[in-house]
């Protein structure tokens, strides 16, 4: 039919016998593309509508960041949801509460709500040198007799000194760490010229007779060796389990001051003197170079983790100012009216409408904000270029002759239907480790909200960026300039132009086209007439079944507009095999004339499967390799006090595991000599502070038997021995209950202080040393526990980081596993499926081989991988196998053509936009750049070069329904409308 014929055209074929399956595909098919089909006129009728609601939506929704909140509590976000280590830490808090402790504190075993800890090192010489050690000593008067006032301006202001927020002992006297009261005899003894006690590692004794662990106190340290120490029989007789040796130097102290926050008032109260806390340590740093302090507070994890939002705000602005130019340059053509460098800018703005509108949403539901969500733009980024660089790339294969509504139309049945498809995926991956299963706070919390922004942004496509078409549509159809909307002149005008100016107005018109390039669909078999009513008759003979797909069909290069087995479309372009307009796109003429036929060009094909052997044996070198990520601090900005805290805490005090500790929380037969044995036996190996073994020291050494009657055991425990000085510091670790009057009490509950010796894998040891304690426990006579704060972030940790994306993964091959029974060619479903496996396959390990761990971020960006790799790599795979009858490479060359330029705009934007993100001073960001670019890269990599290889010469196969010859003919009948002025007539020709 005649381009320039404004009627409608239909065929009929002889329908051969096909597979219900297929046959139902094809009618699933063809449903939903005259779905979309509809859906397309309606908003091509209405884009004004569709065009401002978005807009006023994103306004409206946009004024409740009023009610943004930040998340607090940055625990529940980061350690898994429900393990054993929570409810063990909830049981330890019972039974032994930090109030409770009136004699000394860990403060890596007993964190109370708020505190202050600092970590002071010296460039040269020791800690205890008396110059060190004074300043060290004025520095802890500094911030005991600091002050704050709240409020800060009114008449009812009150000063807060340390005195009134610390937790006090059995004296009402603050709790202050053992090393201070060493520190203090030290510089004593120093002051009256007597001869300095020595000070013992990792164990010393006190003044007034009690043993102290001060492992976690004292770092960096040499000793003089156990000669300089306590003695076996010494340690023996204070309950602990190895010899301390004498502190030579020390290179680095640990001070904590624990406070109170009791109530609102106190807990305010607390948070403005940690904040004077870290003040007070900046100026005294200034005033002494030689020492290094780097604090910590209860509130720096939680202020370091949000301060890379902070940071990634211009980063994040200049990704949007860089994915906005090249928007622009990818949407360009040498063709000023075809042009449409306005619809990378809008499609931009339609995403960040999108955003607005999921943050509106958030914040009106009380939703809070943490810093994963830096990942969420990057994921309605990749979606919805994808969207839209398809949008156009199929407006572009359309016939410009027709209205713009058919055209957009056109585009709606063509893209929407995939574009739908992979949206229904993004969902699936997002909503499944958004559900219950997942048991991790922020995995759980990202992906709900990657979702809702996924579904706006699919919203948004279909509305606003659509209706951005139809008007330039509009401003093409009426020749008018893409960019800045004037009309072109004519060739003629054009002449006497200047060469800027006819460079600047280059266009083609459509009679201009017609001209030199006739229409394609017509045939030797027509006949033609300047009288437009008259009926135009065709005559089509086919050696091989006729398909939208087959680029031969009429006898040129470019295919119609269609990406799936229709037998006959209503649509064609009105390109020739002679450069036409789009083919000054500068992608599609690279892709067309160099790319297409180097990529399937036999002598490339050995080196391109090479390359993906390569791949495979790069990413299983680096699978084996993945290391699991439990450690917060991963995940804060760089440069913080987090960071510096803890690079300098595993620098200096990482010889000794924290403190661990060994509950009894039932009643147990202390007396019985037995379960005296499997207690000792369980502690052995560990420097221990134990009252059970003092306490049958104490025995011992006064000739009393270990083994007595309960009676006998507890009394001695409560009378004798509780009240020698030097072991009354271990009544804070037994619960005594009650049996009846003129009975003595058992022994309900207690604990015992544990240190392991460690090496620099300190946290794989504990998470070791954790499950082998575990499964000793489920064996043992005497009902135990061991717990640790860090505990709660390494129990299941793998399991809890990992089972998301194993549920995503699942759920996606089962979508596309019943798809495939009723939308999907099977085949394809096969493709995508294998191809997304290999995207997450190298993505997981070259994230290793980078040095990337396996925590939350690490898999919220390997779960949106899932999605992006399936928009790249989806519409490639449909359009090749929705091919018939033409060879492999062929098909292959017409599926990069169609789809593979658009994915190839959608990564360079993308990619563009991860540059400023990666200089970002976060480690947060640094993990989602480094994954991010790594999913951008395997997913180009399978979209432009595997799959174009493979495909050339593994299933599925093109020559399915395919007969040479004379017996592969058929006959079409072809209806033609004919319109006058007065009637339209049907005039049937069969052939």
């Amino acid at each position: 039919m005649l381009g320039s014929a404004p009627g409608h055209s239909g065929r009929w074929e002889r329908l051969e016998p096909r597979p219900r399956s297929r046959m139902l595909r094809q009618v699933l098919h063809a449903g939903l593309r005259t779905s979309f089909h509809v859906l397309g006129r309606f908003v091509a009728g209405h884009p004004v509508f569709f065009a401002s609601a978005p807009v006023l939506l994103s306004i409206l929704l946009g004024a409740s960041f009023s009610r943004y909140r930040v998340e607090e509590d940055v625990e529940s976000l980061l350690a898994p949801k429900h393990s054993l280590a929570k409810i063990e830490g909830n049981l330890v808090d019972s039974l032994f509460p930090v109030n409770r402790s009136k004699h000394a504190l860990y403060s890596d075993l007993q964190t109370p709500g708020r505190y202050g800890r600092v970590i002071i090192t010296t460039q040269k010489g020791s800690v205890l040198d008396p110059v060190h050690l004074d300043d060290i000593l004025k520095l802890h008067q500094l911030i005991y007799q600091m002050q704050v006032t709240v409020p800060a301006t009114g008449f009812n202001s009150f000063n807060y000194s340390f005195s009134y927020l610390c937790l006090p002992d059995d004296k009402n006297v603050c709790i202050i760490d053992d090393i201070i009261r060493a520190m203090e005899e030290i510089q004593s003894t120093r002051a009256a010229n007597r001869s300095v006690p020595v000070l013992r590692y990792p164990i010393t004794q006190l003044a007034d007779g009690r043993q102290a662990y001060i492992g976690h106190q004292l770092g960096g340290v040499q000793g003089w060796g156990p000669s300089g120490g306590v003695g076996a029989a010494g340690a023996r007789g204070l309950g602990i389990g190895a010899r301390s040796e004498g502190v030579r130097s020390a290179r680095a102290l640990q001070l904590t001051y624990y406070l109170q926050a009791r109530g609102d008032l106190m807990d305010r109260v607390a948070g403005q003197w940690e904040k004077a806390f870290c003040t007070e340590l900046q100026h005294f740093a200034a005033l002494h170079p030689k020492l290094g302090l780097y604090p910590a507070t209860s509130s720096s994890l939680r202020t370091d983790f949000q301060f890379s939002s902070v940071l990634a705000r211009r980063p994040l602005l200049a990704s949007l100012g860089v994915c906005g130019v090249l928007a622009v340059l990818c949407c360009s053509m040498r063709d000023c009216v075809r042009s449409k460098p306005w619809l990378g800018l809008l499609a931009l703005l339609s995403i960040t409408l999108s955003g607005l509108t999921a943050a509106g949403i958030l914040n009106l539901t009380g939703a809070t904000y943490n810093s994963t969500y830096l990942g969420i733009p990057f994921v309605m980024l990749g979606h919805g270029l994808f969207g839209s660089f398809e949008m156009l790339s199929s407006w572009r294969r359309t016939r410009e002759d027709q209205h713009v509504k058919e055209r957009v139309a056109s585009v709606f049945e063509d893209v929407m239907l995939r574009f739908s498809g992979s949206t229904m995926l993004h969902l699936m991956t997002l909503g499944l480790a958004a559900s219950p299963l997942t048991n991790m706070e922020a995995v759980r919390l990202f992906c709900r909200t990657a979702a809702l922004a996924v579904t706006i942004s699919y919203v948004y496509t279909l509305s606003f960026y659509s209706s951005c078409l139809v008007f330039t549509g509009y401003l093409e159809t009426g020749y008018r300039h893409g960019c800045f909307c004037r009309r072109v002149p004519k060739p003629e005008r054009l002449d006497s132009k200047p060469a800027w100016y006819r460079c600047l107005m280059y266009t083609r018109y459509q009679d201009e086209t017609q001209t030199t390039n006739p229409p394609h669909g017509v045939t030797h078999g027509h006949t033609h007439s300047s009288n437009p009513n008259l009926t135009h008759t065709h005559v089509h003979t086919h050696p091989h079944p006729h398909t939208v797909n087959n680029p031969n069909s009429h006898g040129h290069g470019h295919v119609a507009n269609s990406t799936h087995a229709h037998p006959h479309p209503h649509t064609h372009s009105s390109a020739s095999t002679d450069p036409n307009p789009q083919d000054s796109h500068l992608l599609l003429g690279c892709v067309r004339r160099c790319y297409g036929d180097w990529i399937t060009n036999t002598y490339v094909k050995p080196f391109v499967v090479l390359l993906y052997l390569v791949y495979i044996s790069f990413g299983l070198m680096g699978f084996l390799q993945v290391s699991q990520g439990s450690d917060p601090s991963a995940l804060v900005a760089m440069d913080t006090k987090t960071v510096l805290y803890t690079r300098a805490q595993q620098r200096y005090f990482s010889s000794y595991s924290p403190v661990i500790g060994f509950y009894i929380y039932e009643s147990a037969p202390y007396w019985n000599a037995s379960v005296q044995r499997d207690l000792l036996e369980y502690t052995k190996g560990f420097q221990r502070i134990s009252w059970l073994e003092a306490y049958l020291n104490y025995l011992s050494d006064r000739n009393q038997s270990t083994s007595q009657p309960r009676e006998n055991f507890t009394r001695t425990l409560r009378h004798f021995f509780l009240h020698e000085p030097q072991f009354a510091h271990f009544a804070d670790d037994i619960i005594f209950a009650e049996r009846g009057q003129g009975e003595e009490p058992d022994v309900a509950a207690s604990r015992i202080f544990l240190v392991a010796k460690t090496t620099e894998n300190k946290r794989e040891e504990m998470s070791v040393l954790l499950d082998t304690l575990r499964r000793l426990s489920l064996t043992s006579r005497v009902r135990f526990l061991i717990f640790n704060p860090s505990f709660v972030y390494l129990d299941r940790y793998a399991a809890a980081v990992s089972s998301p994306l194993r549920h995503s993964l699942l759920a996606v091959l089962f979508l596309l596993g019943l798809s495939s029974l009723a939308v999907v060619e099977p085949l394809v479903s096969v493709w995508l499926g294998l191809t997304l496996l290999s995207v997450q396959f190298g993505v997981l390990g070259f994230m290793t081989l980078w040095g990337v761990e396996l925590d939350c971020m690490s898999v919220l960006c390997l779960i949106s991988a899932l999605g992006y790799s399936a928009d790249c790599s989806g519409p490639l795979l449909c359009g090749f196998a929705s091919g018939r009858g033409e060879s492999r490479t062929r098909w292959v060359r017409v599926a990069l053509e169609r789809h593979g330029v658009p994915s190839l705009q959608t990564l360079i934007c993308y990619s563009a936009a991860l540059v400023p993100v990666g200089s970002v001073r976060s480690n947060l960001t640094h993990t989602l750049f480094r994954c991010l670019t790594l999913t951008a890269g395997c997913s180009a990599l399978h979209t432009l070069a595997f799959l174009p290889t493979l495909l050339t010469f593994l299933p599925p196969s093109k020559s399915r329904g395919h007969r040479p010859g004379g017996e592969g003919q058929r006959q079409e009948v072809e209806c033609v409308e004919m319109n006058d002025s007065t009637r339209v007539v049907d005039q049937i020709t069969t052939v």
